[in-house]
């Protein structure tokens, strides 16, 4: 069952454009704290699922224990329930730079997307982005006379009678495009583990961040492990080049595996110990020399 909800759109402006980015859910599971409690305790109780749910209908499973429930399944990484729970969004206004990155994700997740085949764009107008470090470079008029060219070009074939399936081959990456989705619980988290990482294009980031904001109003209790993949959630520890994590913005609250790893080794070796008499010495009287500062 799912459950439809009135449409309510988290958007990242893109001042100057003819379309910001926007994303809205349209519906999702039925409960999906409820839907994703089931899956799990089916796998580990010899309660049937109807007996569960009975419980759950009279109040002695709660909410709380629900949620208490699930977290430490995650904590296993038990992760095939997570398939039971799906999310349907509209986006809009996203370019097809990023659109040809979207849908190589491809377990989980089912789209339907804006066809330059099908779609004319009358007078030769079509919406576009231009990225932030373009206007920055103060080259957003060239590229805006580039397009209008584009545009004029586009309309004269089309006015020839070429068919828009040829005449698109003119059109840029930048020209927006919209699609609605479906894509279940397991599958966004994927998403979000890799896109909402800093490295990540930022189109891209900013279409996962509102999934996720979309998500936290009215499943908070799942959307907060919508994260990147080093959030306390997820692996709790970056994975890509120390290099690229020392540049992170958020490398500093979040550790390199291989820091880990070297840890890890030190302790293995013996390196790490419990503090000893000697090193209550040495930490008070570092005290005492800050006291006496």
């Amino acid at each position: 069952m799912w459950h439809n909800i009135s449409p309510r759109t988290a958007s990242f402006p893109l001042a100057g454009d003819v379309m910001a980015i926007q994303v809205t859910l349209l519906s999702h599971s039925d409960d999906p704290l409820r839907s994703l409690y089931m899956a799990y305790r089916t796998c580990y109780s010899q309660l049937t699922p109807q007996q569960v749910a009975k419980r759950i209908g009279d109040d002695r499973i709660t909410r709380e224990e629900m949620t208490q429930f699930i977290e430490e399944r995650l904590k296993t990484g038990h992760a095939s329930p997570l398939e039971q729970v799906s999310y349907e969004f509209g986006i809009s206004g996203v370019s097809r730079a990023f659109s040809h990155q979207f849908v190589r994700h491809r377990v989980g997740i089912s789209f339907e997307q804006q066809s330059q085949r099908y779609v004319t764009y009358k007078e030769g107008e079509f919406p576009y982005t231009v990225p932030e470090t373009v206007r920055k470079a103060g080259m957003q008029d060239r590229m805006d006379e580039l397009f209008d060219r584009v545009g004029e070009l586009y309309e004269e074939m089309v006015a020839a009678g070429i068919p828009a399936e040829d005449a698109r081959f003119l059109l840029p990456n930048a020209t927006n495009t919209n699609f609605k989705i479906t894509v279940n619980f397991q599958s966004l988290l994927h998403i979000c583990d890799l896109s909402l990482c800093t490295r990540a294009q930022w189109e891209f980031r900013k279409v996962a961040a509102l999934m996720r904001s979309e998500v936290m109003k009215v499943t908070p209790e799942l959307g907060r492990y919508l994260q990147p993949k080093c959030g306390e959630h997820r692996l709790g520890y970056c994975d890509e080049s120390e290099k690229d994590w020392a540049a992170c913005p958020i490398g500093r609250v979040r550790p390199h595996k291989e820091v880990l790893f070297r840890i890890y080794e030190a302790y293995r070796k013996g390196e790490t110990q419990p503090l000893r008499e000697q090193d209550w010495d040495v930490i008070e009287e570092k005290d005492l020399v800050i006291l006496g500062d």
